[in-house]
């Protein structure tokens, strides 16, 4: 492995190190003992549910090429995957506020589980059925999770601030070091051991069992609006009333799809943007490298929280700028640099310069996560929280399906350039979201509505 590699994850390393030791009372929280064992619980399972996704992330695509599928194929693969997220999130998000948020919870890792077991097999249908599961399975990590903790934090009666707590530290370890130690446990599953590009799914599986285990034993059941007369397609009105009778949260969808959208097709695009010639590249340390620029910036944002000044609605404006610009880094090298013809060997010089753009994105989606949480709890009302989450989702699996589905028609450049424009149209999005939020508030979601005919979740 090229010292490159060692030095960009040794210069993080410490850099994350720095900032995690030289956080004052400024940048902590004092919480009690009862708030403490109710984050600690939560942060286990939610780690265990990010190892059983993270284990994946890096094999996904080069499963596919190696059963044999091509890139078109492969992308038709990755669309099943954000059309099912598309087509049956919101209706298990709102399955989630009706039934159970901790049911919800349990129905992710059995549909994931599933979804792992049929990896194992090369053919197209099984693992179509598959990228099925997983796009369910997707819907439900990131909403009926988020949904149960901010019920049960609220319904334990614990402080808001202390929410920012629970998900920067959420971010920092499923999102940051057990994505690390996912992408360097499953590079020393296939490349190490030689058990295959199969083996870091079955090992997600066991972690996924765990974590459903805990679940059972110590979560109880919390609800979102479980009034008997309202079924799936009034809970999807009240959502979408919501949404556009409240410029807020409608923003709030814009930006999260945005940034979404163009964050899932990196995901897809990093791997041949890295290896344009076949380059031998490892791809379970350069992920877990990714992880750990997104665990830099988690903790970060826990730094930003934990103070009064500046709102998250102020800095995550300067995060969507430097991740516009993080991914017009593809597109500059290629005029800049020229490039290889040669196949095979190590990474190129435009390949370097890339990696460390793609470190600096990684590092914007660190913060990004945390900070979107928390304007997520303030502005989303609680009645349809699962459900309005996954409507969120709906505009970004179709921008993701689309990219995908022409992802032959364009070059890898074209594909970057998009995703840099609609970051900077996020950040765009994220000032008049500011804007509006400073304004006085006459009427908060839930509180003081005197006259329930303009309470746009009464239907």
């Amino acid at each position: 492995m090229e010292i490159f590699y060692f030095l960009v994850f040794g210069t993080m390393s410490l850099v994350v190190a720095a900032l995690e030791l030289s956080k004052n009372n400024k940048d902590r929280i004092n919480t009690p003992s009862a708030f403490n064992s109710f984050k600690n619980n939560y942060l286990l399972v939610y780690s265990l549910m990010m190892a059983g996704d993270w284990l994946q992330g890096p094999y996904v695509y080069y499963l596919y090429s190696q059963y044999g599928f091509g890139k078109g194929e492969i992308g038709q693969l990755f669309i099943a995957g954000f059309g099912s997220s598309m087509l049956f999130g919101t209706i298990v998000g709102s399955l989630a506020d009706k039934q159970g948020r901790r049911r919800a919870c349990i129905t992710y890792c059995i549909t994931y589980i599933l979804s792992c077991i049929t990896k194992h097999s090369p053919q197209y249908k099984v693992l179509m059925l598959g990228r099925v599961l997983g796009g369910i399975a997707t819907s439900l990590l990131f909403s009926a999770f988020e949904s149960w903790l901010v019920a049960e934090h609220n319904k334990r009666g614990f402080e808001q601030q202390w929410l920012s707590i629970t998900f920067s530290k959420a971010i920092f370890l499923g999102n940051g070091l057990i994505a690390i130690l996912a992408g360097l446990f499953g590079n020393v599953l296939v490349d190490s051991l030689s058990l295959g590009p199969v083996a870091p799914f079955d090992a997600a599986a066991c972690f996924l069992a765990i974590g459903m285990a805990i679940i059972m034993s110590s979560w109880t059941e919390n609800y979102g609006d479980i009034s008997e007369n309202k079924d799936l397609l009034t809970q999807f009105r009240g959502a979408a009333v919501a949404i556009a009778s409240d410029e807020k949260i409608a923003l709030l969808g814009a930006i999260q799809s945005l940034f979404e959208g163009s964050m899932y097709t990196f995901v897809f695009l990093w791997t041949p943007a890295l290896s344009p010639n076949n380059e031998d590249i490892p791809h379970g340390f350069i992920f877990a490298t990714f992880m750990l620029a997104s665990m830099l910036g988690s903790s970060l944002a826990s730094r930003l929280m934990a103070r009064n000044s500046p709102k998250v609605e102020s800095y995550m404006q300067i995060v969507f700028v430097v991740s516009s610009a993080s991914l017009v880094l593809p597109i500059v090298t290629s005029f800049l640099v020229a490039p290889s013809g040669e196949k095979g060997g190590s990474i190129s010089f435009a390949g370097c310069i890339q990696l460390l753009g793609f470190c600096a994105f990684e590092a914007c989606v660190g913060i990004f996560w945390p900070s979107i949480m928390k304007m997520r709890s303030q502005y989303i009302p609680e009645e349809a929280r699962s459900t309005i989450m996954n409507f969120f989702r709906i505009p970004l699996n179709i921008f993701v399906c689309v990219v995908l589905y022409n992802v032959d028609a364009f070059p890898i450049t074209v594909m970057f350039g998009m995703c840099s424009i609609f970051l900077f149209v996020a950040s765009i999005l994220q000032r008049r979201l500011q804007t509006i939020a400073e304004k006085p508030k006459s009427v908060e979601w839930g509180i003081n509505v005197k006259n329930t005919e303009t309470d746009p979740l009464n239907i």
